[in-house]
């Protein structure tokens, strides 16, 4: 479901007596540890220099980005970073203000797939039972429905409905992998004896799942949430691409799928193409690096194969 983005394959080397994981009760140790890992320092920096583009766009972008007033497809200069489209617009500035939707909507979708995937996989394996059998099929059916139609199908229905319509489509079909992963994460967790100290102390079933369980899975949750962050960056560009989107907003999906329209690689405008296509890619590679870290900060296994990499190259 989502693209190829490492996860830890356990998660109970976390889990400490009174429920807490011991490297979120030092988050100073996490961000030294983050800072001295070079894949995760560099994804930073390339998404930091992406969302300073979302937030200071208007400060950033030379121009309007709906603009016409210039010359059709005029290249690369001093005045026009990357050219101008077959309209007239600055290229530069729609890039700089594509990052802003672009992001939002990997956020917001990813957020809100992140939330379905923790409620149902936890639910499921903390409770049991029928309900766990319940919502095991459904997270069967979501998971074997292919989730490129299904997109489409819902995309279509509401076309032109804009970022929010992209969002809900998004987070309806990336849900399933997630929760499929932290079940079974849950359900190790469930008989440890910090939780059973809870059931004693008569602590009722939210307080052990937000309290007791869920920070013992901070890792696991974040690398979902960085991967389905990827997929809805990725899904939201292929749907607009094929014009299942608002084509007036300004994005990196709907840039490329007005120099698509306007042939943008035959017309003189090549960067209208490349350049938001570059950053998508680009804003992944990022993703992907840093959940690299995140899943070698959850794992002792990584980390002892990692210093004694350290230990070879050294020597």
């Amino acid at each position: 479901m989502y693209p190829e983005v490492a996860l830890q394959d356990s998660v109970p080397s976390e889990a400490q007596p009174g429920g807490r994981a011991a490297w979120l009760a030092r988050p100073g140790r996490v961000g030294r540890f983050l800072l001295s890992n070079r894949k995760a320092t560099l994804g930073f920096v390339i998404l930091g220099i992406f969302i300073v583009m979302a937030i200071f766009a208007p400060m950033i972008a030379p121009y309007d980005p709906n603009a016409t007033a210039f010359l059709p497809t005029l290249p690369p200069s001093h005045d026009h970073f990357l050219g101008t489209t077959s309209q007239g617009q600055d290229i530069f500035s729609q890039l700089i203000w594509g990052a802003r939707q672009t992001l939002l909507i990997g956020g917001i979708a990813g957020l809100a797939a992140t939330a379905l995937s923790v409620l149902v996989g936890v639910t499921a394996a903390y409770l049991g039972g029928l309900v766990d059998h319940i919502l095991s099929v459904i997270t069967d059916i979501f998971l074997v429905i292919p989730a490129l139609p299904l997109m489409l199908v819902i995309a279509a229905y509401a076309q032109g409905g804009g970022m929010w319509v992209l969002i809900t489509v998004i987070a309806v079909t990336g849900w399933s992998f997630g929760a499929r992963q932290i079940r079974p994460q849950a359900l190790s967790l469930r008989h440890r004896d910090f939780l059973e100290s809870a059931r004693v102390r008569g602590e009722n079933s939210a307080y052990i799942i937000v309290f007791e369980i869920l920070p013992n899975m901070i890792s696991l949750i974040v690398a979902i949430f960085l991967g389905a962050a990827l997929y809805a960056v990725l899904a939201a560009a292929g749907l607009q691409f094929i014009g299942l989107g608002n084509a007036d907003e300004i994005s990196w999906g709907t840039m490329l799928y007005w120099g698509e329209n306007n042939e943008a690689l035959l017309s003189g405008s090549p960067l209208w193409i490349m350049a938001p296509g570059a950053c998508i890619a680009l804003l992944g590679a990022s993703v992907a690096l840093i959940n690299y870290a995140v899943d070698e900060l959850g794992n002792p296994a990584l980390r002892t194969a990692r210093r004694q990499r350290g230990r070879r190259a050294a020597g």
